[in-house]
């Protein structure tokens, strides 16, 4: 049976809030959680917790356990550095695919809006801020490649550097350099030089890789 839009619009509410709760650690990696407490917690009903939770499994952030509710996914450094290597090969060839596609500045508005709530979001020292413009820089960049199953597993995958990248928001430095590295990536798919977009991209995510290991590794806060 179909879903109206009011049960998805509850669907999609529910997915967001136990995704934020993984995020922010009150859904701790390891822990186990039966359908009924998280709707309990949600005030919601169990359908769309269960439904949310579904959705949230495809994403790769928690597994869903018949009759024993469900656990949040723990990643190991491991799992982190292959997911990273995955996505930086398969975000620089998005951004070296846009930069052959000849957009005109109208087309990149998006992008360099996200840009500039970057620069923003650091001159005011507001990290969260800053979390949700590149976000947005990502996904644009990805959309902008014009290859939709690049677009799906991005997407599935992006969700787990988002929790990683949420454990560390508040114990690195500003993000300054990434800041520069995707002013550059803009560029240089503004100019249309495919090469170069896709080499200032691969060493942006190399780079914030490392930034995310070194994080992880120094303040335990993965398995290993």
């Amino acid at each position: 049976m179909l879903e109206t839009p009011k049960q998805k619009t509850i669907t999609t509410q529910a997915m967001e809030k136990i995704r934020q709760l993984i995020f922010d650690g009150e859904l701790a990696a390891g822990s186990d959680h039966l359908e009924s407490e998280l709707a309990g917690r949600l005030g919601m009903s169990r359908t769309p917790v269960r439904e949310a939770t579904l959705m949230l499994a495809q994403q790769g952030l928690l597994e869903v356990r018949p009759r024993k509710g469900v656990r949040i996914v723990t990643l190991s450094l491991k799992d982190m550095e292959e997911i990273y290597a995955v996505l930086t090969e398969l975000e620089s060839l998005a951004a070296e695919e846009a930069a052959r596609r000849g957009y005109k500045d109208v087309d990149l508005s998006d992008l360099k809006k996200a840009i500039e709530a970057m620069e923003k979001a650091l001159a005011d020292e507001d990290r969260e801020a800053w979390a949700l413009a590149d976000d947005a820089f990502h996904t644009e960049l990805v959309r902008l490649g014009g290859n939709s199953r690049i677009q799906t597993i991005v997407a599935m995958m992006a969700n787990q550097v988002r929790r990683a990248r949420a454990m560390t928001l508040y114990i690195r430095p500003l993000p300054l350099k990434s800041n520069e590295d995707h002013r550059a990536v803009f560029d240089a798919i503004r100019k249309g030089d495919a090469s170069l977009a896709r080499e200032r991209h691969h060493s942006h995510r190399q780079h914030a890789r490392e930034v995310l290991i070194e994080l992880l590794k120094k303040h335990k806060l993965f398995q290993l």
